[in-house]
């Protein structure tokens, strides 16, 4: 592999290493732990992270032995992992691929201390505590709705459960047998957390949906700038139900007639929303206590976010939507959604949200971090009409709405600016629009960079006069 084909690897998975770190060698081996821990990963030694700058190393056996040993013996348990060395223009490079195992999570262990490290952009980060508990229960190929919960049989009910069941599949459901088979009770009668999720009385208090529409296109306080807000709570399929219903009723909907047919009009497809709440209901992260899921409509938008990134690490936005595999996080309530028809197995939601859009109008947008995973519906009512009151067009030929018009100014504002910054302060523009601050530390998070890179981002921003200040060392997006 020449060097120049490793920047066509996801950042997710590779970390550029100057040299192999031998007085602080947790500085390399957090990544051979975060690779393992998440979709596995290469370590390139003998290329500058900063620039990318080939520097090559002096010692390729010596420094092949070291890692070899420092892996077997600090890294536990042992991940799959393989070395190769290769040579460019006289100058050495060491390869250390590591797989993704089954057995994690996989610790960096020193000085008696064990830590757990995974990916988030392109960095190794420790491990928060949910986060933790997935990767053990990963290890074991278990998910949080499989486990018991302190229920018994008799402490809830599924009526409605039974009776959508029905209404699918025509049978009586005998929720002593049904039940057991869809791993929804125990067989010591004890309710599982998809149980929980699916019962009427809806215990699991992170389980709720809070729904609000707002006045205009930013957020503001609920009691002064929100048309309706509503909060949530029961089985996940009346959580589905009701939050169709807020939509449509915050919704726009006409028609007119074309020759002899009648043309609905509508703000939000509703194949996409519903795609957008399943989604939702289905992969976020249970575990997160004090969570919940947001949906927030504004004038030219609607907004799903829910608790828990990518399951493996990954951000959704640096990826190709078409190529996207589905790893389901609640293997459980995934296959009863399937079974009630709420879902395809085959994990084609989130293109499913993009083919309901035509071609002449804004796609849906998709946002994670480490901790939320977020989809933006453009409300195509809104668009239509900036489209003949004020005819807007972007660089590309595209009409925009009033979220986009902070990144025409980047190319208006930022002469010569390359495609990798710009796709990074939009990264970082998405996660903060106009209404919220942040600071360089929050780059670096967001843009997956270090602080070198992110303070050249921050000063590209300052230059441009695209930020304003909101307080010591915080900026919000100027408008």
């Amino acid at each position: 592999m020449k060097l120049e084909e490793y920047s066509n690897i996801e950042s997710t998975n590779i970390d550029y290493k100057e040299i192999v770190e031998r007085r602080k060698p947790k500085s390399w081996l957090k990544s051979v732990s975060a690779f393992a821990n998440t979709r596995g990963g290469i370590l390139l030694f003998g290329v500058r992270d900063e620039d990318r700058e080939a520097v090559g190393l002096n010692n390729i056996e010596s420094d092949s032995e070291y890692i070899t040993e420092q892996i077997n013996t600090k890294i536990s348990p042992l991940p799959r992992f393989e070395l190769r060395s290769f040579n460019i223009n006289r100058l050495s490079f060491l390869e250390v691929k590591v797989g993704d195992g089954p057995f994690t999570p996989y610790y960096y262990e020193s000085d008696g201390r064990k830590e757990a490290f995974i990916r988030s952009g392109n960095q190794s980060i420790p491990t928060e505590k949910y986060v933790l508990d997935e990767l053990i229960l990963k290890g074991q190929n278990k998910t949080y709705d499989e486990l018991p919960s302190s229920y018994n049989i008799g402490d809830v009910s599924f009526t409605l459960l039974n009776a959508t069941l029905k209404k699918e599949t025509g049978k009586e459901i005998d929720i002593n047998k049904d039940y057991l088979s869809m791993n929804l009770i125990t067989s010591d009668n004890k309710i599982t957390n998809a149980g929980l999720l699916f019962c009427d009385q809806g215990p699991l208090v992170q389980s709720r949906i809070f729904c609000t529409r707002w006045k205009g296109i930013v957020r503001g306080s609920v009691v002064g700038d929100a048309i309706d807000d509503k909060e949530y709570t029961g089985s996940i399929i009346s959580l589905l139900d009701n939050a169709e219903s807020f939509i449509k009723n915050n919704s726009k909907n006409s028609w007119y007639i074309e020759g002899m047919k009648r043309i609905e009009k509508e703000d939000y497809p509703l194949r996409a929303v519903r795609e957008a709440i399943v989604n939702a209901i289905i992969h976020r992260d249970y575990q997160i206590k004090g969570s919940e899921i947001h949906i927030d409509m504004f004038d030219d938008r609607l907004e799903i976010t829910s608790p828990g990134g990518m399951f493996d690490g990954s951000f959704i936005q640096d990826l190709d939507i078409g190529k996207v595999s589905s790893i389901r996080r609640n293997r459980i309530i995934s296959d009863i959604f399937s079974r009630l028809h709420y879902m395809e197995r085959r994990g084609s939601g989130l293109t499913r949200i993009i083919e309901s859009y035509d071609d002449n109008i804004q796609k849906p947008k998709f946002y994670s971090d480490s901790s939320t995973f977020k989809v933006i519906i453009p409300n195509k009512s809104y668009i239509e009409e900036k489209v003949e009151k004020d005819n807007i067009i972007n660089i590309e030929g595209n009409f925009v709405s009033d979220d986009d018009y902070f990144m025409l100014q980047v190319y208006k504002n930022i002469h010569g600016v390359n495609k990798k910054t710009y796709e990074q302060i939009e990264k970082l523009f998405f996660r903060y629009g106009y209404l919220n601050e942040f600071k360089r530390e929050d780059i670096e998070t967001v843009c997956g960079v270090k602080r070198s890179r992110a303070q050249d981002i921050m000063n590209v921003l300052l230059n441009s006069n695209l930020l304003e200040e909101s307080g010591a060392l915080k900026y919000k997006f100027k408008k």
